[in-house]
């Protein structure tokens, strides 16, 4: 059974940053392609930015470009989610999401396969 568990979220002014970290275990981690989703209430999960096994592709959404980094250790079956400048429009639940092999699409979540808990992330003004 994969499990996928998301930490760092919390509390942070506007401007500021934070790093999510989600750690994967009971399956080769390297065979996943990773992602982070958020949602707020009221609206659908929404794709925040992916990552292909070996870390040399990276995808984001408009919103964060520039402004948060995806990236993986795979020695340490992590995915991390550096974000700066945040802003409140930030807000939400963040997910983190594997994909198993050979699949194609990255943007919606029916393209994945395991989710973690989520962790909050507030941001404010």
């Amino acid at each position: 059974q994969v499990q996928l568990a998301e930490s760092g979220g919390g509390l942070v002014q506007a401007g500021g940053s934070l790093r999510l970290s989600c750690v994967v275990s009971g399956r080769t981690f390297r065979s996943l392609a990773m992602a982070w989703f958020r949602q707020t209430p009221g609206k659908e999960r929404e794709f925040v930015a992916a990552i292909v096994w070996d870390g040399r592709d990276t995808f984001y959404t408009d919103s964060v470009k520039g402004r948060f980094t995806i990236s993986r250790d795979n020695a340490k079956n992590t995915v991390y989610l550096q974000m700066n400048r945040l802003k409140p429009a930030d807000t939400a639940v963040y997910y983190c999401a594997g994909q198993a092999p050979h699949k194609l699409g990255f943007r919606e979540t029916s393209d994945y396969d395991y989710w973690g808990q989520g962790t909050q992330v507030t941001v404010s003004s």
